[in-house]
């Protein structure tokens, strides 16, 4: 990686977890994938299946809060 690479990713890893999700999507939908649309509908299905999932009570959810906490811990 080049020095201005190493740069962008040291200041882009002090972000916080949610800002480095948002920055990684956005960087990743910089690229052009020919199969992008397709994994796109997927990803929509997917995420619709687990809305009606939580919503008939089949699964339960947990608070990004709690989760982007615990992924800082296991960070440390």
């Amino acid at each position: 990686m080049s020095k201005h690479g190493t740069q962008l990713l040291s200041e882009a890893l002090k972000l916080t977890p949610i800002e480095r999700a948002e920055f990684v999507e956005k960087l990743l939908s910089s690229f052009e994938f020919s199969s992008r649309k397709k994994n796109d509908a997927l990803w929509a299905k997917e995420a619709e299946s687990r809305i009606d999932a939580f919503e008939r009570g089949e699964i339960s959810a947990i608070p990004a809060k709690e989760v982007f906490a615990k992924i800082e811990k296991q960070r440390r």
